[in-house]
């Protein structure tokens, strides 16, 4: 039976997804670093430390180093999220109706630790998670399933007995890598994306996402 449930953050539980190239051409700009939104394509679903190593190879630079922009960005969008972002429509209640429904529930997410530390403690939200894992942890970030398997394995949950709740495709097929069901709910804008047919549900907004659904994915 479905035990735990996994979510992702960034797009799922918080809408901070658009300020991350906010904050990206900001810092990018302010060190004279060659990037426009056109060339983020080039580093879809790698970790924020992973992004800063693959400009410095691809369009190098003069000053601070590869680790110390991706601090920069990490910095802005943490103190930009607080300000600016609002937990997603039915996350809150998604995560009550886990809570005491008695489900094991995890964050699983590609952001650093202490972004993720620092916006769930901002919104509230920290004493709903039994588990929270950074792509930091592991060796690979999405759509590598090592965040999802790390966070279930923490939570002493089989692969099989877990949900990845998920809006992004590199977050999708890292759950099904892991061997887990897996509920998309893409934005408005990829709602239609032929890819996220792989996912085992797709909703419109985790307001449609309730215990008669975790039921009917066993």
């Amino acid at each position: 039976m479905i035990t735990t449930v996994l979510y992702d953050m960034d797009g799922l539980l918080l809408d901070t997804e658009p300020l991350w190239g906010k904050c990206m051409l900001q810092v990018a700009k302010k060190h004279g670093i060659p990037i426009t939104q056109e060339k983020f394509k080039e580093t879809t679903g790698l970790r924020i430390f992973e992004v800063t190593d693959y400009w410095a190879i691809k369009y190098p630079w003069q000053g601070a180093s590869a680790h110390a922009i991706a601090e920069e960005i990490l910095d802005e969008i943490i103190a930009a999220s607080k300000t600016q972002a609002s937990i997603m429509k039915g996350a809150l209640e998604s995560l009550q109706m886990l809570h005491e429904n008695g489900y094991k529930v995890g964050l699983a997410s590609s952001s650093a630790s202490r972004m993720i530390n620092a916006l769930i403690s901002h919104f509230q939200l920290k004493e709903y998670f039994h588990c929270i894992t950074s792509a930091d942890e592991v060796h690979y970030g999405k759509p590598h399933p090592a965040v999802f398997l790390k966070c279930a394995e923490n939570l002493g949950s089989s692969p099989l007995q877990c949900v990845v709740l998920e809006d992004s495709i590199n977050g999708l097929i890292a759950g099904k890598a892991a061997r887990m069901k897996v509920v998309a709910v893409p934005d408005e804008a990829n709602y239609q994306n032929p890819k996220f047919e792989l996912a085992d549900h797709k909703l419109k907004s985790l307001e449609a996402f309730d215990s008669a659904l975790l039921t009917s994915l066993f």
